[in-house]
This record gives structure tokens, C-alpha cells and sequence, in this order.
């Protein structure tokens, strides 16, 4: 053990203050790096497609071959390839998602609306190709490119690398079907519109009169849905329908213009279906209405202070209402009008063209449902004129997040089954990852006959938002700290608490971006908040500072909860927020108070070791965390070659360094913008890599302690005294580097159990028990955390997990340095507790074996760690006997804390809220651990036993003083000194007789817990659950854990008591309660299932509460105004008349003739 300590020492540990703000700018830096190099290939791809463009094509005659994604590489039963297809190689690569593609070539993706025959869409494929060699080379200047695509005005998307679709294994190509899934029409979405537009008011009137019946209304809802479908977090809109009046489609939407974000349009979306046809249409009120709203935004700054519009969906005007134009927007038409005239009807042609073409908009006629979304796409074009036209300017955007790509579930199953071993764990994490896309317009610069200003399409790339998370190293902000990125709308990219609903089936399907709108205030929860969505003004002035994108640090106190919202806990975090410079974004750090502002320095010189560092990661009862970056290969060669475990990459990273030559590598190459602060060459090293020198060297001195942890607690006496008394399966230690260390304790023959610990617990400080652990040493330093699984009344064998963390001290500060635990099986643990509590005393007359008494250990969020049935481990106790928790809550053993969840889903039949210490030696906890864990054991027990003989003698003497009376449930605590110290509680009312039920509660889980949102009557909805946390300090009085003893009178017709006790166990976090039975005092139910909140606004009775009043930054640029423009006559066709003409007159004359022939 000396020897061990001075060896510790003896590598200069240290405990240092973090810096906040120096930490967190040096991580916006590297992010910033990082978003340059994607902008970069963004710009250059965009001036390459401009060049590309001007390029007339030549036409020799033949059919225009291209690799069209759909037509790749389909062969017949004989495996020759089918006729109109071509062949491509194409090869698994990790870096995108493990699909099949040719990192050499890009294939096309054409929606099933577009046709390739059509002049414009063959000339824009066949200029594109000409981006392939730029494809490529952005991939080998910055081989952590993602997707990199052109998405054409006239409907097809050129994707790089390469790929076949749909993207199945290429083993049977042949037989899948080649028109099960088609890419989604990406125009109307928001990385396409965003960048080709700037940013929009909208004002949408739909025609509710009565000629407005049947196909005619169902056409002018699904234009309304299709217009909708195109907006962003960026633009503003709103839905009147009229007839003799004009009204909000949702009523809480009264005189307002709601951002476009995911709630909203989903309102306005449901609200289309209340429409009812009658009455007749009052066009000047609706008219005048829109103009009122838009001018009333423009003038008073609200809005997106940008474009505006009106969206005119109707059968037919009986005017065009000039009057009213010239006085709302002539001369200088600041708000655009779009028409849509819907049916067949011809007859207000000519009027809804004018409307149109006298205020910059353009006429559309619809009389089909497969003709919509083409025709509401011209909307667009417009708006994107004057950016066109001005030519200089290319806007960068950011899409806000949304839920990607995956990894084939048939390529991982055959990449184990061929090759042996279990895929790197970053295979299963990726099933549907968050990406972001950076995206820039491109525009036709050629010359044209006529004045145009066209949109030749958009040019991006995706980026992983685990990218983004890799620069910004969690080890450095330590255990249960955590970073976070928000958008210009104070919209989170990432977040821990960011918990998506959408799935990512409808992406894989069709390439279609869900994007999410999850905003900052929605995933910090404030500890003391008043009520749901009354957000703190802490929070809101940091919410504020980072969306200006300032600098600065604050402290806010918040709820954080674990395990699916099933437990909770407080802390205290400081923040520090600083911009991503040339993005939207704004990066922040919440780091805990006290052991969160301290890092321990303590590194193993690997480069001069004199012993052979890899020695210190023999065998393989170890792992270090999958998604931390310890060391990786950068170039676009070797990068793409992966490694079957972090592990292997670990050793092979480890095992490089000990040859000649070998430099770390630790900065990360620079974007363009920072290179001539960095004199570093753009040529890329086959071999290049990256290694994190600080968390390399932290792992190989963890990796040198914990060695330790085998040699000493391998088959010894007390492991295996351990094993038989107690069922010891399993020891294991976590380090603050993300390694994992652990002994299986098993008998010879008898196999672990399963699944294994090290496949489920390989995130170190990132695990929940390692979180908790630390925790619970700033309550209690000695205790230790117990847990066993929710559904342990479904095991065969469950077992019980024990962490506790280990801090360690230097210059007064202490921090923690790893978390050590075992686990063993509950079933030994609970006949020791069932033994111990089935004697007596001779005083005695009840025990835990007879019916008179209930006994449990419960833990400190109010779950059953034993009980006498065994059905009960797992459960939360108010489930059990809500009765007793509720007592326990109200004399604040337990404390409620209410958690409002702002990501829930819903269904409709769901329920409602209204909404009305000691010094630890470094390698004391190490090395002496298994033999103090057993003393704590048997410690344990014989805390439980007398606990169990106070209860007990409770049974017999009610004259204790340390008592809690609940008379009628009014709840009174008598301590020796006779004080009150708890105060007067309000009365509750009992409840109705029943008898202590017999049943055993089922595990209780949310209800919507894996339910994919794409099922039918699936919503998004804020939710509430009450949770619970222990006091201990409500158990130990005059620094004793004294037990705690109460009695229910009063709450039976028989005047029965009911007598309970409650006690401390040391060194835990768990409590012993005692309760008797023959009282039948009822028995309520406390749930911790989240309940659906309805908001009452006082507006219209809306049931959700807008969050529109938050304060969001516009876009720096709006481009909506060129003094040409007006030179533009495309404003749609109104040629539909002149065919109804020709049409009457064949029917008049056809009349004649028939009349003549009779």
C-alpha cells in the first residue's frame, strides 16, 4: 500500500482550478476550425457549379448515360445486368455509415415527380458531373466530410460518395425492389429553401366560403400544408380562413405571426382539419386582414424583418380589388402576393394573375393533388430573384439539428458473423445520429433572351454533430459536466438532455430531414421554477447572452434527472458560454460547482516509459470509452480503414509510440481561414493522425494503477468469502480517462452472467452509476450508492450494483479521480436480510416473516432495493404502498420534485394534468477496496438487523419519544427535546376503507418509452412527473441516524393504528422501513409515469402554451430587394382562359350541328 502511494506521488500529481473561459474558447476554436473546413467546401463546390453551368453541353446524338442511383447495379436472375442500368463499385466505408459507395464517382437521385428526359434536367445532370473531381478533392483536403451534394432546381440530387438506392447490402442487390423507396422532392425543404431564400412573413388565406366544398377544399388544405412544409425556425406565418368573416385557424394564434418551428406548424397543420364550408367569401376583409398584420410586424420590428407575403388560396375573386393594393402596397409592393387558384373553374383567371404579377408574386393553377408541391415550389424561385439578381453574395446556412443516416443492422450482423468479434460500439450507437447540414445557393449566370434571375439549386454537406462533440472532449469538463451548442432562435444542435422523437426511418426512406426545435429553456430545468414553462430569469439572460453571441459566465441551480425521468437529482452548475465565430452558433459548458471547477493532473510519460507502456493493458478485462477520441487517423486512406474495438485502436496507437520518431500530433490541421497563424502544408500524410496527448497519458497512469486492482483481488480470501456470503459476481473500477477495469468472481465452471457488465457499462464518468456516485459523495463521502435494475421483478437472477467514488486531495482540493463498485446477486442479499429480520428478541411478538409487518430497503429515489416479496425489487415504492410514501414525502423524508418534460410523446388516450467529508488516500480505495467492502457488509447487515430490532421494539413500546403521529394524517415529530421541528402540516383526507391490497404492482415505465412517433396518434407534448430524492438529514438527528418512527390513527372506522419506522442505513444511500399491517388504513397509489400537462391560456382555449415570446437573432443577411427586378414579366401563366374560349366555342358549334342532325 506504501509503496503504491509513494509511486502515486511520485508523478507529481496535481489538483488545479479550471479556467472556464480559457477552457471553453479554446473548444469554440477547434469547433470553429472545424465549421471553416466545411464552409470552405461548401464555397468552393459552389463556385465549381457556377463555372460548370456557363459550359454549353454538346450533344453527339446518343442517349445521355449517368449513374442513376435507382438504375446501379441491378442484375437479373442471371446475374447479368439489367437492361438501362450501369455498374459501380461500390465498397462498405465507416465514415458513412457503413453503406455501400464509390468515394471516386456521384450518382444522381431523382424524385418520382421529376423526369430526366426533360431538357433542363439533362443539361443540369450533365454540367454536374463536372463537380465530381471537386468532390473528391474536398474529401481528401478534410476526410471528416460527410455527404457532399447538389441539390438542382429542376428536381434531382447529385449526392458524393457514390451510392445505390435504396442503400441495401449489395449481396442482394438483385432482388430488392427497386421502387419500394424514393427520395423525397428536397426542395421544399429547409436546407434547400433557407439558402435560396431569405427570411419570410407569411400570411396564408384559405377561401372557407361556400363554393369552396369537397375537392376544392381539400385541394386549397393540402397547398396550405404543402406552403408550410417550406418554412423554417427563420420565418413567420400565419393561417386566416374567411368567408362573410376572417379568422385564425387556431384561435391562440389571434393577431400574431408565430415562428415557423415544429410546434407551431403542427398546430396549423391539425387546425385544417376543422374547416367547414359556407357562407360567401369576403376577399376585401381577408385582404385587408393580411396587409394589417404585416405592416403592423414591419413597422413595430417584429417578424423576420425580411420578405413578406400573402398566399391567396381561393376558387375565384369576383375582382382583383385593385383599390385595395394601391393602398396597401403601391408603389413600392413590399408584401408580395402568391395566388393559387384551385378547381376547375377558369372564370377569376385573369383576376388572381393580376394580383399576382402587380405585386411581385406569381399565379399558380391547381387542379390536382400530384401537382401541388411542383407548383408552390415557384414561390421560392421569386423570393430568391433579388439574391440572384445582385450575384456577389453567397449566405451561409445552418440547418437546425435533425435525427441522420445509420448503420446497415445486415452489414453489422455479417461483419461479426464473418469476421468474429463483436463491431466497434459505435455501430449500434449510430442508428439514427444527429446531423446538421451547412448549405449555399448557386445561381445561373448565363445570358438569357429575356430578363430572368434564376436559381440554378443549392449546394451542401452534412455534418455529424458527433464531429462536433469530438472537439469538445468530455473528460476535460469532468463527471456530470457537459456541453451544449445553440442556434441564432436559441434552438439546442446538441444537448444531453436533447432527446429526439422523430425516428430516423422516414431519412432512411426517403432522405427527408425531420428537424428539430427543441429550445434551450425546454432542457434546463430550473430547480426553483414556479411552474411549467415559467422559465427563470437566470436562464433566460444566459439564453439571451449566447443567442447575441457574447462571452460570459453565470450560475444557475437545476434538476437533472436519469434512468428515462425516473430519477432526479439538484446541483448547482456554473456556466460559460462563448460564440463559434462565423456560424450561428454559440457553444456553452455547465460545470458543477465545487468538485466541477477543480481537474486532477496526473499523466504517465509514455514517450520516455522505461517499461513497455502496452504492459499496463494485458488481458481482456478491460474497455475504454467507444466515443472518445484517444488517438485516430485523420487522412482520407488510412481513415477509412477502421479498427474491430476502441480497444484494438487504443493498442495499436500505444504500441506506434514507442518507435523512433514518434510526435503526438495534438492539434487538429487548420481550415484555410487559420493557416497563417499554423505553418502547416495542405498535403495530406497517408498516415496522418490525430492522439489527445493528455488523455492518453491520463489512461496509461489510470491503466497503471488499476493494474493493481487483478493482482490484488483475484482469488483471495475475501473475494471469495464475498462470493459465498454475499454472491460477489463481479468488482470493477471506472477512471475519470474512461477506462474500465473489472474481475469476474465466479465459481470454476459457472459462467458470468448476461449480458456481461463490460458490454453495457463501457461509458465511464458517462454511466448513470458513476454520475450518481459522485453525487452521493458530496452528501455522504463514505457511502456507497446501491441500485438494481427497474425490471428486476422480470429477472431470473437480478443483481445489485454498489459504486462508490473515489476523490482525492492536493492543496486543500479535492476532485473525483475514478468510481469502484461490485455487484453480487440480489437473491443472497435478500435471504441475509430476510434471516436477519425474521428473528426476535424475547420481547418480541412480530416479525418481518409474519403478516403483522411489511419490511423494505428502499433507496434514495424511493425504489424497493429488498423486500420480502421479491416481486417488489425494482419498484417504486409509492407504487407499492402510496399511503406510507405519502407520509414519508409530507414529514420530508422524501422530497417531491416536479419534472416538467418538454419532449414528451402522447397519445390521446392519455391522462391530463391541469396546469393550474473524509480525506480518501489515492490508492487506499483501490487496493483495499473488496476487503473493506465486505467489512461494509456485514457492516450493512448489522445496521439492518438493528434497525430491524428498533422497529420491532416500536411494535411494543408506542412511548418512544422519537415518533411521528399522523392523527386523521395530520403529521406532528416529537424529538427528545419535545421541539417541533418539522411544523404543522395540512390535513389529508383519508381515504375510502379498502384493505391492504394483495396485488403485485408491474413495472411501471413511461408508457411512451420506445414508441416510434411515426405510429398514428403519436404527438408531442409537455408532460409532468414527480420524483423523489431523499433527506438524509431529516433521519439523523444530533448527528445520530436514529430511527424515525410514525403511526397512522384515525384513518379507519375501528380507531386501528397503523405504527411504521423508518431508518438510516450508514454508509448508503438506502433507508430501512418497517410498517405495520394489521391497520387497514387504505392504501393510495403514488405513479412516476409522466401525465400529459394541458395548458389553460385564457387565449381560445388552447391547450399548449406558445413559445413565441422568447427572444430570438435574425439572420445577419436579407436580400430582398433589387431595383430590377421589376423588369421580370415571369409571373405565371394565364393562358387557361383563352383554352376555356376555344373550349365554349367547340361546344357551341358542336350544340349547332347536334341541333341541325335532329
Amino acid at each position: 500500500m506504501n509503496e503504491l502511494q509513494r509511486k502515486y506521488h511520485d508523478e507529481n500529481i496535481k489538483v488545479a482550478r479550471k479556467d472556464g473561459l480559457i477552457l471553453i474558447r479554446d473548444m469554440a476554436k477547434e469547433v470553429q476550425n472545424m465549421m471553416s473546413f466545411k464552409i470552405e467546401a461548401v464555397r468552393r463546390i459552389t463556385e465549381s457549379a457556377e463555372q460548370a453551368a456557363l459550359t454549353p453541353q454538346t450533344d453527339n446524338g446518343q442517349p445521355f448515360r449517368y449513374y442513376n442511383a435507382k438504375r446501379l447495379n441491378s442484375f437479373g436472375p442471371d446475374g447479368r445486368p439489367a437492361e438501362g442500368t450501369r455498374e459501380m463499385t461500390l465498397t462498405p466505408n465507416p465514415h458513412f455509415d457503413h453503406l455501400p459507395v464509390n468515394t471516386s464517382l456521384s450518382t444522381v437521385l431523382i424524385p418520382p415527380n421529376v423526369e430526366d428526359y426533360d431538357a433542363e434536367v439533362t443539361n443540369a445532370i450533365q454540367w454536374s458531373e463536372h463537380l465530381d473531381p471537386l468532390f473528391i478533392h474536398n474529401y481528401e483536403d478534410d476526410p471528416s466530410l460527410s455527404w457532399q451534394f447538389f441539390g438542382s432546381s429542376t428536381g434531382f440530387l447529385r449526392r458524393y460518395p457514390g451510392i445505390a438506392w435504396p442503400p441495401e447490402d449489395m449481396s442482394t442487390v438483385w432482388q430488392r425492389p427497386r421502387n419500394s423507396r424514393n427520395v423525397y422532392d428536397f426542395r421544399s425543404s429547409a436546407w434547400y429553401v433557407s439558402a435560396a431564400t431569405s427570411p419570410k412573413d407569411i400570411v396564408i388565406l384559405i377561401d372557407n366560403s361556400g363554393s369552396m366544398s369537397g375537392h376544392k377544399s381539400n385541394l386549397a388544405r393540402a397547398t396550405t400544408e404543402s406552403i408550410l412544409n417550406t418554412l423554417g425556425d427563420n420565418d413567420f406565418v400565419n393561417v386566416y380562413k374567411f368567408s362573410d368573416i376572417t379568422e385564425e385557424t387556431v384561435p391562440c394564434f389571434k393577431d400574431m405571426l408565430v415562428q415557423a418551428n415544429n410546434e407551431n406548424v403542427r398546430w396549423l397543420k391539425e387546425s385544417l382539419a376543422t374547416f367547414k364550408s359556407e357562407n360567401i367569401a369576403n376577399f376585401t376583409a381577408a385582404l385587408v386582414t393580411g396587409f394589417e398584420i404585416l405592416h403592423k410586424y414591419n413597422r413595430t420590428g417584429q417578424g423576420c424583418q425580411c420578405n413578406q407575403a400573402i398566399m391567396l388560396i381561393t376558387d375565384g375573386p369576383p375582382s382583383s380589388y385593385k383599390e385595395i393594393f394601391k393602398t396597401y402596397n403601391f408603389p413600392h409592393h413590399p408584401v408580395r402576393i402568391f395566388t393559387y387558384l384551385v378547381g376547375k373553374d377558369s372564370s377569376s383567371v385573369h383576376e388572381m394573375h393580376w394580383m399576382a404579377c402587380a405585386n411581385k408574386g406569381y399565379y399558380t393553377r391547381i387542379e390536382n393533388f400530384d401537382e401541388i408541391n411542383e407548383k408552390v415550389l415557384h414561390y421560392i424561385e421569386v423570393l430568391a430573384r433579388p439574391m440572384v439578381m445582385y450575384q456577389t453574395d453567397h449566405p451561409i446556412q445552418w440547418t437546425p439539428a435533425y435525427v441522420g443516416g445509420r448503420v446497415s443492422a445486415i452489414l453489422i450482423n455479417k461483419l461479426k458473423s464473418k469476421l468474429g468479434f463483436q463491431a466497434d460500439s459505435f455501430l449500434n450507437d449510430k442508428v439514427g445520429q444527429l446531423m446538421t447540414t451547412v448549405t449555399t445557393p448557386v445561381f445561373d449566370r448565363r445570358n438569357h433572351t429575356v430578363r430572368v434571375a434564376n436559381l440554378q439549386g443549392v449546394v451542401g454537406t452534412d455534418v455529424s454533430i458527433d464531429q462536433i462533440k469530438k472537439l469538445v472532449p468530455p473528460y476535460k469538463l469532468g463527471v456530470n459536466g457537459y456541453s451544449f451548442i445553440i442556434n441564432n432562435n436559441g434552438h439546442v444542435l446538441y444537448h444531453p438532455d436533447l432527446r429526439p422523437l422523430q425516428s430516423n426511418e422516414l431519412y432512411e426512406d426517403t432522405l427527408e430531414p425531420q428537424y428539430i426545435s427543441v429550445d434551450l429553456t425546454e432542457v434546463e430545468l430550473v430547480e426553483n421554477e414556479n411552474g411549467p414553462r415559467e422559465n427563470h430569469s437566470v436562464l433566460l439572460d444566459l439564453r439571451f447572452e449566447m443567442i447575441q453571441q457574447k462571452e460570459g459566465e453565470t450560475e444557475l441551480a437545476v434538476k437533472i434527472h436519469y434512468d428515462n425521468v425516473r430519477r432526479v437529482t439538484t446541483r448547482r452548475h456554473k456556466y460559460f458560454y462563448t460564440p463559434i465565430e462565423g456560424t450561428p452558433f454559440s457553444l456553452g459548458l455547465a460545470i458543477p460547482e465545487h468538485y466541477g471547477m477543480f481537474e486532477l493532473l496526473a499523466e504517465q510519460e509514455i514517450k520516455h516509459s522505461q517499461r513497455n507502456v502496452t504492459d499496463y493493458f494485458k488481458g481482456n478485462n478491460w474497455k475504454v470509452h467507444p466515443d472518445w477520441v484517444y488517438c485516430e487517423y485523420t487522412s482520407g486512406t488510412s481513415g477509412e480503414q477502421w479498427f474491430r474495438t476502441a480497444e484494438e485502436r487504443v493498442l495499436h496507437f500505444l504500441s506506434r509510440s514507442r518507435r523512433p520518431g514518434w510526435k503526438w500530433m495534438s492539434l487538429r490541421p487548420r481550415s484555410p481561414s487559420q493557416r497563417e497563424h499554423h505553418h502547416q502544408t495542405t498535403k495530406k500524410d497517408k498516415d496522418a493522425y490525430f492522439c489527445d496527448k493528455n488523455l492518453v497519458q491520463s489512461l496509461v497512469l489510470d491503466a497503471m494503477v488499476t493494474e493493481e486492482l487483478e493482482r490484488h483481488n483475484t482469488r483471495t480470501e475475501d473475494t471469495q468469502q464475498g462470493h459465498q456470503i454475499f454472491g460477489l459476481t463481479l468488482t470493477f473500477v471506472a477512471t475519470r480517462s474512461g477506462l474500465l477495469r473489472w474481475t469476474d468472481h465466479v465459481s470454476p465452471g459457472e459462467k458470468p452472467p448476461q449480458p456481461h457488465f463490460s458490454e453495457t457499462n463501457v461509458k465511464a464518468m458517462d454511466e448513470t452509476w458513476y454520475k450518481r456516485a459522485v453525487d452521493q459523495h458530496s452528501i455522504e463521502p463514505e457511502s456507497f450508492v446501491f441500485s438494481v435494475p427497474f425490471d428486476s421483478n422480470l429477472q431470473e437472477n437480478p443483481l445489485i450494483t454498489a459504486t462508490h467514488a473515489v476523490f482525492v486531495e492536493h492543496n486543500d482540493h479535492r476532485v473525483p479521480a475514478a468510481v469502484v463498485g461490485l455487484q453480487y446477486q440480489h437473491s443472497k442479499l435478500a435471504s441475509l436480510f430476510q434471516n436477519i429480520t425474521s428473528k426476535c428478541a424475547e420481547t418480541c411478538h412480530k416479525t418481518c416473516a409474519s403478516d403483522k409487518l411489511d419490511c423494505y430497503v428502499l433507496d434514495n429515489n424511493g425504489f424497493v432495493i429488498i423486500s420480502e416479496k421479491t416481486e417488489h425489487t425494482g419498484q417504486f415504492f409509492g407504487q407499492i404502498d402510496g399511503t406510507i410514501m405519502d407520509s414519508l414525502v409530507q414529514d420530508r423524508i422524501y422530497k417531491r420534485i416536479t419534472v416538467y418534460d418538454y419532449q414528451g410523446a402522447c397519445t390521446n388516450s392519455k391522462s391530463h394534468y391541469s396546469a393550474d467529508g473524509y480525506k480518501v488516500k489515492p490508492f487506499d480505495p483501490i487496493k483495499s477496496f473488496f476487503k473493506y467492502l465486505l467489512k461494509f457488509l456485514i457492516l450493512l447487515m448489522a445496521k439492518i438487523q438493528v434497525a430491524y430490532g428498533t422497529a420491532i421494539a416500536y411494535a411494543q413500546d408506542e412511548g418512544d419519544p422519537i415518533e411521528i403521529i399522523y392523527s386523521d394524517y395530520d403529521t406532528n415529530f416529537e424529538y427528545p427535546n419535545g421541539e417541533d421541528v418539522m411544523g404543522e402540516q395540512d390535513p389529508i383526507i383519508p381515504p375510502p376503507y379498502t384493505n391492504t391490497p394483495s396485488f403485485v404492482p408491474p413495472y411501471e415505465s413511461d408508457p411512451m418509452e420506445g414508441v416510434d412517433m411515426g405510429q398514428f396518434g403519436v404527438r408531442p407534448c409537455d408532460r409532468k412527473v414527480d420524483l423523489y430524492v431523499l433527506q438524509p438529514d431529516k433521519l439523523n438527528v444530533s448527528g445520530q441516524s436514529d430511527p424515525l418512527k410514525g403511526k397512522l390513527t384515525n384513518c379507519h372506522v375501528t380507531a386501528c393504528e397503523r405504527p411504521f419506522s423508518v431508518q438510516k442505513i450508514p454508509y448508503s444511500n438506502l433507508i430501512l422501513l418497517v410498517v405495520d399491517t394489521l391497520c387497514p388504513c387504505g392504501s393510495k397509489q403514488f405513479s412516476i409515469a409522466p401525465q400529459e400537462l394541458i395548458y389553460d391560456t385564457g387565449n381560445g382555449g388552447c391547450l399548449h402554451k406558445p413559445k413565441d415570446s422568447l427572444y430570438r437573432r435574425r439572420p445577419p443577411k436579407c436580400i430582398n430587394y433589387h431595383p430590377e427586378e421589376s423588369e421580370i414579366n415571369i409571373c405565371g401563366k394565364a393562358s387557361t382562359t383563352a383554352v376555356s374560349i376555344a373550349s365554349l366555342i367547340i361546344i357551341s358549334v358542336m350544340h349547332y350541328i347536334l341541333a341541325l342532325l335532329s
